[in-house]
Formats: structure tokens, C-alpha cells, sequence
């Protein structure tokens, strides 16, 4: 399983961080490993893309950082 880092963009309190983790981890085969205002970790099958529509769609717009 590979880990990815994220850039997310519009995380500013803990309530946020809240809401991508729950929206990271409804994917399949994907787990948020670390998730920090600014930047997440996360432990991952799922394609990148889907992670990036993902968290867009919940209004924080990511970027993965590496592969």
C-alpha cells in the first residue's frame, strides 16, 4: 500500500481536519494516516485522483506532493 502527501488547502481548525479524515476514509482501500491543518498523509490503493475529487468535493481542494 503506498503512503501519498497531500497539500489541502482550507483546513483551519480541528473540526476541519475532522471532516477530510471522515471523507479520506470513506474511500476504499483508503486509510488518513496523519492529518494536520495544511497537509494530511495518507495510506492508500485508491488512486490519487479519486483522493484529490474527493477532498475537492468536500471543499478542500488537495494536491498530492508525492507518488
Amino acid at each position: 500500500m503506498a503512503t501519498l502527501n497531500f497539500t489541502i488547502e482550507n483546513m483551519h481548525c480541528n473540526s476541519c481536519v475532522r471532516r477530510v479524515m471522515q471523507t479520506i476514509n470513506a474511500l476504499p482501500d483508503t486509510h488518513a494516516e496523519e492529518v494536520r491543518v495544511g497537509a494530511a498523509r495518507v495510506r492508500t490503493e485508491a488512486d490519487p485522483k479519486q483522493v484529490e475529487e474527493a477532498l475537492s468535493a468536500a471543499g478542500y481542494p488537495a494536491r498530492v506532493l508525492s507518488e
